[in-house]
């Protein structure tokens, strides 16, 4: 019987085609990761003109039922297939039989910066996915690839997508390969993942795309009532990103009872709009990074924020507007994590970097990402930590997820039989 060190001509043929693939999906990897960042670096920077736009003229927010009005004549006119926008890129990585539309990747561009450029509080994640996606699918036209090959290419996608928009290219490459399934990773996608995510990076960065720096966590020792502090945000981050996901689908149900779907929007709009109003401030407005940046950093912010961070973005993105669910999310962490730090007697700075990505772990069943993530942005000193917080907010969602096609390969609790 032949040891599994004995070399076989069976050996020197594996060897052989794994040598193969790894050169093929290294340069496939690479071309993919360097679409999609080209394509990140083009939208950030579109991105960060809107927001210094609309911040220097505030008036410009009152044209967001318009811009509603727009953006939903032509997604429904002309979107087709693309206005499923990642739950499209996420089904066709289970079933693969349908093509994603080229228009995807410059329509949810330029709508996620006219939703951004009018002050729809939305994210940019989405929009990553979608344009690494799209890019990824027509390469794999072009190049005449078979459809096992057409999976690792929309993974690669979404891992050159995420790696490239937020800078963290370890976070980008376990996203590719988790996001499709609750409780699976797709490990056939090592390769292309993980080179899609660095190209993307180095390429966005290498043409001058700037990322945010955030404080470092200090290295924290494991200390057994701070295990429990933490453990208890991370419940309720899991149950934030829970009512995240409900409200959002609550509102698109609620605006699907408009006939006309370019009204839909509107109404959305209007209602952000009056919201404003009410609160007296347009931090919720955007991406609403100085929140992120407030929370880290331990200064004051108010107790409501995470609240108004979800109903504002749930509004937004569920009557139609364009942009991900990412960013918000980070806000909502990092403003719950805030306050329950505050609460809990723990530094509102420590939980606010924890918070930051355990939301994001339970609204999207993606805790390796999340955990990955905490380090390339926060350092690892408090990985411990880090690991429980986005366990127990994942644990917390249940099964839910912004992504309604990711499908259930292991149930997060099995029920006795």
């Amino acid at each position: 019987m032949n040891t599994p060190g004995s070399n076989t001509p069976f050996n020197t043929v594996f060897h052989f085609a794994a040598m193969r693939m790894l050169v093929k999906w290294t340069l496939l990897g690479g071309a993919v990761g360097a679409l999609a960042g080209l394509a990140s670096t083009v939208f950030l920077f579109s991105l960060a003109w809107a927001t210094r736009v609309r911040e220097a003229n505030p008036w410009i927010i009152l044209g967001l039922p318009v811009a509603g009005a727009l953006l939903g004549f032509v997604y429904q006119r002309f979107a087709g297939d693309a206005a499923q926008g990642n739950h499209l890129v996420i089904e066709e990585i289970h079933s693969n039989q349908s093509r994603i539309p080229r228009r995807m990747a410059p329509m949810i561009l330029l709508g996620t910066v006219v939703t951004h450029f009018f002050g729809g509080s939305a994210g940019r994640e989405g929009t990553a996915l979608q344009m690494g996606a799209s890019l990824a699918d027509a390469l794999r036209q072009a190049l005449g690839l078979d459809r096992h090959d057409r999976r690792l290419m929309l993974m690669a996608g979404i891992s050159g997508g995420f790696g490239s928009v937020f800078g963290t290219p370890v976070a980008g490459f376990v996203f590719g390969m988790e996001v499709q399934s609750l409780g699976r990773i797709r490990y056939e996608g090592l390769i292309p993942c993980l080179v899609a995510a660095c190209v993307g990076d180095l390429v966005a960065r290498s043409l001058g795309v700037p990322h945010a720096h955030y404080p470092t966590l200090p290295t924290t020792g494991l200390d057994a009532l701070l295990l429990v502090k933490v453990a208890l945000t991370g419940i309720a981050c899991g149950l934030a990103a829970l009512a995240f996901i409900e409200l959002t689908h609550a509102v698109k149900r609620w605006s699907g009872r408009i006939a006309q779907p370019w009204l839909r929007p509107v109404a959305g709009g209007i209602i952000v709009l009056a919201l404003t109003a009410i609160v007296g401030s347009r931090d919720f407005l955007g991406l609403s990074l100085p929140l992120i940046e407030r929370s880290v950093r331990g200064e004051d912010v108010i107790a409501w924020a995470f609240a108004a961070k979800l109903i504002f973005t749930a509004i937004t993105l569920g009557s139609g507007f364009l942009g991900g669910e990412v960013t918000p999310l980070f806000v909502i962490g990092a403003t719950l994590g805030h306050v329950l730090g505050r609460a809990l007697g723990v530094d509102p700075a420590f939980m606010a970097m924890l918070g930051f990505v355990a939301v994001f772990a339970g609204a999207s069943n993606t805790p390796l990402a999340c955990v990955l993530m905490s380090v390339e942005l926060f350092g690892g000193g408090a990985l411990v930590y880090a690991l429980t917080i986005c366990a127990l907010a994942y644990l917390a969602s249940g099964h839910r997820s912004i992504y309604r096609t990711q499908r259930i390969s292991v149930p997060k609790v099995r029920a006795r039989s």
